[in-house]
């Protein structure tokens, strides 16, 4: 009896210390033009809804925030794209600033001093004018916009590699503006923000945010949802070579060197899992973890998936009907579902903060010299000045 107390404890212990590194905040897209865009805040089993405005005074986020990043140390980064407004957040979620002159801002990527911001918009901060779409290019101590690069149009996913940006252009004002659906990737020079190349994939609208696992791109291709079928491509960073797939990745993360894909095509309705193994260019159906791919499929809409770089736990929410309170499920790495926590209006995107709450620290048990990691914890190769994780802290290579 003795010892079946202890292993109680043990394994209830176990529990706890895990679920108290899940520090994750959860954006809550709100209804466009409602200026109702909310963060969420789960730590460990809870959930606080409406985090941002009961930190902030009852302060409000803005209308239809987009992605989050976390940039160095305490500070975040939220595109809000209907305020035209990049909020700065400390992890405990405390307002510290804005960038207000990035219009119709969308997707965020960071090298640790700099941040990097797509724009629907032709006219920047700096007075140019552009035909298409643009990047920022934002000091993060300063919050100002020292450079901007015309790209395509309606530019959505942006990453950091190598010193270069990778930035999907997706054309998605095309029923409505005088210009077709994109199917480029740019590559930019994060330095000097002078364009390198146009990668032209052959699929139209690439649309969403883009996952990177190393050297390997994620990108989605929306089709027109009339008569062009959705597609995925997967994309090599080094040598800008890309095979693709009859399949859509609308939503998509990485873990471990994976890419997990939520697809929904519009065309058919139909909802699509896929798990990519980007090296070997082989594709799983279905996110066969535990009951992850069961809840899936029986959700309503499925809107986000990310799991979490520090602990393994997945998370994936349902969006319901898009105007009423959406669902957050909570599963821990072997895909055993431990909280359904109810939250605001379509909950978009993720982002977990380090378990000790003190800033970055990744723990590795990689003993290879050459591993280096971003400050969004994933694996990478480093670029001289840059800041990185290697060994467990935060150097500049």
């Amino acid at each position: 009896m003795t010892k079946r107390l202890i292993s109680l404890t043990i394994l209830l212990l176990a529990f706890a210390c895990s679920w108290a590194q899940e520090r994750i905040i959860v954006v809550n897209e709100g209804r466009w033009e409602s200026d109702d865009g909310q963060l969420a805040f789960i730590d460990g089993s809870t959930i606080t809804n409406q985090w941002f405005r009961k930190q902030n005074a009852k302060m409000k986020l803005g209308d239809t925030p987009n992605d989050i990043i976390h940039l160095k140390d305490n500070l975040i980064a939220i595109s809000v794209n209907y305020s035209n407004i990049i909020q700065y957040i400390t992890t405990d979620g405390k307002d510290c600033g804005a960038t207000e002159n990035v219009p119709n801002n969308r997707k965020l990527a960071t090298d640790g001093t700099y941040l990097y911001v797509t724009s629907y918009a032709h006219s920047t901060a700096l007075n140019e004018k552009y035909t298409k779409g643009y990047v920022a290019k934002i000091d993060i101590e300063t919050k100002n916009v020292v450079k901007t690069c015309e790209v395509g149009y309606e530019p959505e996913g942006i990453v950091f590699y190598k010193g270069k940006l990778f930035i999907a252009n997706s054309g998605g004002y095309a029923p409505f503006e005088n210009h077709g659906h994109e199917t480029t990737v740019s590559v930019v020079d994060a330095e000097t923000l002078q364009k390198i190349t146009d990668i032209d994939t052959g699929c139209i609208n690439l649309y969403g945010g883009m996952a990177i696992s190393g050297q390997y791109l994620c990108i989605n291709s929306a089709g027109n949802h009339q008569t062009i079928e959705p597609k995925t491509i997967i994309m090599n960073c080094d040598d800008y070579s890309f095979v693709t797939h009859d399949f859509s990745s609308t939503l998509a993360c990485t873990h471990n060197g994976l890419f997990y894909c939520i697809g929904s095509n519009e065309m058919t309705g139909e909802v699509t899992t896929k798990v990519i193994d980007p090296a070997s260019n082989t594709v799983t159906d279905g996110i066969n973890i535990g009951s992850v791919n069961s809840d899936i499929m029986a959700m309503n809409a499925p809107y986000g998936i990310y799991i979490n770089p520090y602990t393994g736990y997945i998370y994936v929410s349902d969006a319901k009907n898009y105007d009423e309170a959406g669902e957050v499920y909570q599963y821990n790495a072997s895909g055993v579902l431990q909280n359904k926590f109810k939250t605001y209006i379509n909950p978009a995107h993720f982002l977990a903060l380090p378990p000790d709450g003190t800033g970055i620290s990744i723990a590795t048990t990689d003993d290879n010299d050459e591993v280096y990691y971003n400050l969004q914890g994933i694996k990478t190769s480093p670029t001289k000045g840059r800041i990185y994780i290697h060994k467990g802290k935060k150097v500049v290579y």
